[in-house]
């Protein structure tokens, strides 16, 4: 929403125009999303076909006038044992296994019931948000 220096905008127009703006998003966003679902099913059907072809011909690579195709193993690992699996990171001073992020809610509440403890280095971003509900219907 565009205004110049000379208009004034009310608090009932930002509202009404923020909650406008979100609806288009939204319905935008759905509209795209069974568009993308399949689209991304068509791409998945193809990798699955140029992956039976490297399979059948045995081939980590084949190049075409169009482009290259490699085939390649990708592994995903979890944890069906947490508590295992830390007392095995902590045991083999492994802690790189893990990556590197906080959970925020938890660290939250770490620190809300935990006033006197705070970890050497840990930073803290705080910023004001808005959030615009409709008006409930009567």
């Amino acid at each position: 929403m565009e205004t110049d220096d000379s208009t004034t905008v009310s608090t009932p127009e930002l509202v009404a125009a923020y909650i406008a703006q979100r609806n288009v998003i939204q319905e935008r966003e759905e509209a795209h999303k069974a568009e993308m679902e399949a689209l991304k099913a068509d791409l998945d059907a193809i990798s699955e076909k140029l992956l039976e072809v490297c399979n059948s011909q045995n081939a980590d690579s084949i190049k075409t006038p169009a482009g290259t195709v490699s085939r390649r193993v990708q592994s995903r690992y979890w944890a069906s044992d947490w508590e295992n699996l830390y007392a095995f990171i902590l045991e083999n001073e492994a802690p790189f296994l893990l990556e590197r992020r906080i959970h925020n809610g938890h660290m939250q509440q770490f620190l809300d019931d935990n006033p006197d403890l705070l970890p050497i280095g840990l930073q803290k971003e705080s910023k004001y948000v808005i959030q615009v509900r409709k008006p409930t219907a009567r």
